[in-house]
């Protein structure tokens, strides 16, 4: 009998892209559904990061790159990394991936040994702990729920720590919960991290931009964190280039050449040409950035607007990324007649099938009191997909 791997049945499926592929399924069949489920831009790629892109098809940008990326790229990573975080790294200290998913699992599989732990804060993107496992790791997870604003503490980092622990992956701005990290919340965290050596902190700053506090925090400005911390980051939010595929890593050079020398086994450099788009999206004027940034936010007020307006739902307000994470356990027992709410999976599947709407339960982010809408669509869509939700738990009794 032919058998998978144990290390892929080691991994569950991504949620996320299981619920889109429902809800796909269903508008195909003629039914009208609003996705919420997926955490991706709606709006087009800059058409000055087109053009770049154009113009390096023409300019036969069409050759195999070197496995950590055109210079060039790399050089203007650099520069943003100075003028915008002010941190200074060298073109060796930077890595180019396809994508910022292969950034954060290329760092995993280049530090974490068989046993070693990884401390993952709950609520957590779906794929940290599964790369945990697929590295032969151990997930740690530390429960920040509702009430703390789904951030942990340090006292709550320190409790997690054992001498197997080899790294802590920190997402400000969250996804699956838009909560962001003060300067000095990550000070703390800091001071508890520095106290124990050879623990690194993968700092998923992939949100960057999308933050409404005004300013973003890096751990690794925390004097003594730079030597600890690997930055993944890249083009896909910030920029609306989700398909360009293209993230990296700005670390310490000897962590950059482990996950080179990975890199360069498993797929090689990324697209050319998405390399000359990426670069132009970094030295090019940043004015489309705040625009996205300014829409995600009007968008951000009217979601908590809404929601706070259906009776059921706690609501906190996410102060960055473009997700809302309600809690929505008070549903949890009730019925309408023919089905019963057991957890957040059956409450999303509940407002796919009966109100259209795809979100995402919050067990597969790993809490399960709470789901994940994304409002990164349309101020129609998310008006029409508030008055659905309202309407459909309505039923519930």
């Amino acid at each position: 009998m032919a058998q998978l791997s144990d290390r892929l049945n080691r991994l569950a499926p991504s949620a996320t892209l299981a619920m889109s592929q429902k809800s796909s399924e269903m508008k195909a069949s003629g039914i009208d559904v609003i996705n919420m489920s997926v955490g991706e831009p709606d709006f087009n790629t800059p058409d000055h990061i087109k053009e770049a892109a154009k113009k390096a098809i023409d300019n036969n940008y069409s050759r195999y790159s070197p496995v950590p990326g055109y210079p060039e790229l790399r050089k203007a990573i650099v520069k943003k990394l100075k003028d915008e975080n002010g941190l200074d790294y060298t073109m060796n200290e930077i890595l180019v991936s396809n994508g910022a998913k292969q950034s954060v699992c290329n760092t995993i599989m280049a530090l974490v040994n068989d046993g070693d732990e990884v401390i993952v804060p709950a609520p957590y993107w779906v794929s940290y702990p599964q790369m945990a496992k697929l590295a032969g790791g151990i997930p740690v997870f530390i429960e920040a729920g509702f009430e703390q604003n789904f951030k942990i503490t340090p006292a709550q980092l320190e409790a997690a720590i054992t001498p197997k622990t080899k790294m802590l992956i920190l997402c400000s701005p969250s996804n699956p919960t838009g909560s962001v990290y003060s300067a000095e919340e990550l000070e703390g965290l800091a001071e508890v991290i520095l106290k124990h050596d050879d623990i690194f902190v993968l700092a998923d700053e992939i949100y960057e931009h999308i933050n409404y506090t005004g300013k973003h925090a890096s751990i690794a400005n925390v004097p003594g964190m730079k030597e600890r911390s690997i930055i993944v980051n890249g083009v896909s939010k910030a920029y609306a280039m989700t398909g360009w595929r293209i993230g990296y890593i700005a670390a310490p050079e000897w962590i950059v050449k482990g996950c080179n020398k990975l890199q360069g086994q498993y797929t090689s450099g990324p697209c050319s040409v998405s390399q000359k788009a990426a670069e132009e999206a970094y030295v090019a004027s940043q004015q489309c950035v705040e625009e996205m940034r300014q829409a995600f936010e009007r968008r951000r007020n009217l979601i908590v607007e809404l929601a706070k307006d259906i009776p059921g739902l706690e609501v906190n307000v996410p102060e960055g990324a473009f997700y809302l994470f309600p809690k929505c356990s008070s549903f949890y027992g009730k019925s309408d007649g023919e089905r019963t709410i057991k957890d957040s999976n059956d409450f999303a599947m509940y407002l796919l099938e009966v109100g259209h709407v795809a979100t995402v339960g919050g067990d597969a982010f790993g809490d399960p009191d709470c789901f994940r809408m994304s409002y990164a669509t349309s101020d129609e869509n998310i008006r029409e997909a508030m008055r659905r939700i309202k309407e459909t738990v309505a039923k519930l009794k």
